[in-house]
């Protein structure tokens, strides 16, 4: 393995590396070990943490960054950097991102590398040794399906809750194809099934009633490895833009569909970004998704929380 732009005089720290072994189909299984492995070689005092399941993960996780580490490192795609967040929000603890995921969004918005392991792992011992960023992320407030009380959880990249988030649903159930090309046939499956979705959103006390196509929450720019549903949202302004997109015949969807790649959409007609710190999603027929996983079924509240992350800055 070569070590190009390793920094060799970062002091020993303590650090907890939260791995994904399935993270891209299991393609990405050797991150995590190379990661652990380049960074003991810097002296570095490394803990593995691997599960089979992300609640088990996260348990262990917990008490592992109770113990306040220099440092979490997860390794995977935007569902570990979820977990991540739902760790560290509201802690001193830094996370760190080593990106092995399908879409890999979380990474694009904040400039690590994502296709390359040995540049990331460089960015990650860059970090180390910088001042960590400090970034916002997304409180959501909802009814837990299975005990029907109240909870929270994080988001730091995008929130679905519309068209999008049905496309995830069916994505997350695909084995084929692999990668961000699984997302797109997740798609078109779902786009000879559109329909028409009724909405009540209160955004920042304003209440629209609207038929919508697509809804999304963003804090970072993409979602669905590059689709760039908010480009102009940013990770440290306190607000999160909430784009809405009018119901679409198939056709007319298809033309504004390609648009999203590059973030040309926003000059449709039909698509609005109203700019938030408190959101409510209101609707009886979906469940949202956050950094690509299931979170809940609506309605739900969104508070964006300024600076509540500290995130390495990995950015070359």
């Amino acid at each position: 393995m070569r070590h190009t732009g390793l920094v060799e005089s970062i002091k020993p720290l303590r650090l907890i590396v939260a791995i994904n072994p399935t993270a891209a189909f299991g393609k990405g299984k050797h991150v995590g070990p190379q990661a652990v492995d380049a960074l003991r070689a810097l002296g570095h005092e490394v803990t593995a943490l691997e599960e089979p399941n992300f609640a088990l993960l996260l348990k262990r996780g917990r008490k592992a960054v109770a113990k306040k580490p220099d440092a979490l490192l997860v390794v995977g795609g935007d569902g570990m950097v979820n977990l991540g967040t739902n760790l560290v929000a509201k802690t001193q603890v830094p996370l760190g991102i080593i990106p092995s995921g399908t879409g890999n969004d979380m990474a694009r918005g904040l400039r690590i590398p994502f296709d390359d392991t040995d540049a990331a792992i460089a960015s990650i011992v860059r970090g180390l040794g910088r001042p960590p960023r400090a970034i916002d992320a997304g409180c959501v407030s909802y009814v837990d399906e299975a005990t029907g009380s109240a909870a929270t959880r994080w988001f730091a990249c995008v929130l679905s809750a519309g068209f999008d988030a049905i496309v995830n649903e069916r994505a997350n159930l695909m084995s084929w194809p692999k990668g961000p090309s699984r997302y797109t046939v997740a798609l078109i499956i779902e786009l000879f099934r559109l329909r028409a979705i009724k909405y009540k959103l209160t955004i920042d006390g304003r209440v629209i009633e609207t038929t919508g196509a697509l809804i999304s929450v963003g804090n970072n720019v993409s979602l669905g490895g590059g689709m760039k549903v908010t480009p102009n949202a940013l990770v440290d302004d306190g607000l999160a833009d909430v784009l809405v997109v009018e119901s679409l015949s198939r056709l007319a969807f298809l033309r504004v569909f390609p648009r999203v790649f590059s973030g040309t959409h926003l000059s449709d007609p039909r698509v609005t970004v109203y700019r938030a710190k408190n959101i409510r999603i209101e609707s009886k027929e979906i469940t949202a998704y956050a950094d690509g996983e299931r979170f809940a079924a609506l309605p739900i509240d969104i508070e964006m929380v300024p600076g509540v992350l500290h995130i390495l800055d990995q950015r070359a």
